[in-house]
């Protein structure tokens, strides 16, 4: 089931980032497309929106409202189930307190010159959600996106999710009243990105937007960047477990299929130092793969891209995983502190046996948006920092300008900007 790499030899990382390398090239990128989405939208607004909705969502309905009423957001809330509600106030109540503790501070210091220099933060405006429907759609992507922009103090927070003409999934719209969302918007894919980026009669124009979603939306996101902000381009999930002859093949075997039954295009790679537990893992996921209800997609993924890394010492281990730079990191290895104090590159590690990554996706606290296909070597997961902006703030006192100015002249004319020098000389003449 998963394909045997032996990351013994001198050569094998090399080799390693190509089998890596493989399935990025297989997201194709979806940008001529794209483009003539946006601009579609940019031009025609609402009437775009909805036309490019009923195609791609092959909608029958003659319905044009591509807003929840407060009304339908009220009623749908009330359809939850108790018990997911509950799950769900629980998961919120969890991710905000740990997102709490990520709030900075403002500084401010004088130097010798009695030159004032600080830094302040302020939350952004108005933020878009993009929160995926249909065989992928999560209430905890709601919670996962909105809390740390509630948290950073973000005032205005617009969400999206395909629901024009189908069945909606209720929980999504109580975690978003739940989040104080303003408006819920019924429209997904790429057309939906540009509504938000360039506003229309129904859609608000926002300042960033966050959240997963398919090759389309990934593109737009990434075609908009520079009119909105985004938090990342991500790809499809994926998982890297560390585990030694004394961890449980069945739990390993499960973690593997939670990545895997995400997406055809996710990857679930197990890193062990015995090939005992890779035989057993094996054997595990097939006879788990037979009862699951999303069989075709978990086994495709792990037919094609599923991973067993042999590899004997820790160091190597270590090197192994700062290569993948995984998404997610589980460490299920006796004494495997060592493994964890050089890693570099993940973006969430999950440390023990009793610690599946099931449980960040939904309520351990840290947030799940996280950067997959080897961004971890440069990025981090979502934070209540991406929702604020930093400003910095400079008081330059008279002696301040009179003991560094000559030195702001002499790297100016360095760098051939005499405006920049002369701004500084007109300030330092005896006579003013």
């Amino acid at each position: 089931m998963l394909k045997f790499f032996n990351a013994n030899q001198k050569s094998s990382l090399k080799k390693l980032e190509l089998i890596l390398n493989k399935r990025k090239l297989k997201q194709q990128t979806k940008s001529a497309i794209v483009k003539k989405i946006l601009f579609d939208v940019k031009k025609y607004g609402d009437k775009a929106v909805i036309k490019y909705e009923k195609k791609f969502s092959k909608i029958k309905s003659s319905s044009n409202k591509i807003k929840f009423s407060k009304n339908e957001i009220n009623q749908f809330s009330k359809k939850i189930d108790i018990d997911l509600k509950k799950a769900i106030d629980l998961a919120y109540t969890r991710i905000k307190k740990f997102h709490l503790k990520q709030t900075f501070s403002a500084f401010k210091y004088k130097d010798r010159y009695n030159n004032i220099l600080s830094y302040k933060y302020s939350p952004i405006e108005r933020v878009g959600v993009y929160v995926p429907g249909g065989t992928a759609s999560y209430p905890s992507t709601v919670l996962m996106n909105c809390i740390p922009a509630i948290v950073a103090g973000v005032k205005n927070i617009y969400l999206t999710t395909p629901a024009l003409g189908s069945l909606v999934n209720p929980a999504i719209i109580y975690a978003a009243k739940k989040c104080g969302v303003k408006e819920i918007y019924k429209t997904g894919g790429a057309h939906s990105i540009a509504a938000l980026t360039y506003g229309t009669r129904t859609f608000k124009k926002v300042d960033k937007i966050v959240g997963p979603g398919n090759a389309f939306v990934a593109s737009a996101k990434k075609e908009v960047f520079g009119d909105v902000g985004i938090d990342m381009v991500a790809g499809p999930s994926e998982v890297s477990i560390v585990a030694d002859n004394y961890a449980n093949p069945n739990w390993i075997a499960s973690d593997l299929i939670a990545q895997a039954e995400h997406d055809i295009f996710s990857q679930s790679i197990l890193i062990t130092n015995s090939r005992n537990l890779i035989k057993s893992v094996n054997l595990s996921l097939r006879s788990q793969l037979i009862k699951l209800p999303k069989k075709n997609i978990a086994s495709k993924s792990l037919k094609n891209y599923g991973l067993a890394i042999y590899v004997k010492t820790k160091d190597r281990i270590s090197e192994i995983i700062n290569t993948i730079a995984p998404e997610h990191l589980e460490i299920n290895f006796q004494r495997g502190e060592n493994i964890i104090k050089k890693i570099t590159n993940a973006g969430s590690i999950f440390i023990g046996k009793f610690s599946p990554e099931a449980m960040g996706d939904y309520l351990a606290g840290p947030n799940h948006v996280l950067p997959t296909s080897g961004s971890a070597k440069f990025s981090s997961g979502l934070s209540v920092n991406d929702f604020l902006k930093r400003h910095s703030l400079i008081k330059i006192s008279k002696s301040g300008i009179e003991r560094l100015g000559p030195s702001v002249i002499n790297l100016a004319k360095h760098e051939n900007l005499d405006g920049h020098a002369n701004s500084i000389k007109l300030r330092l003449k005896k006579d003013k």
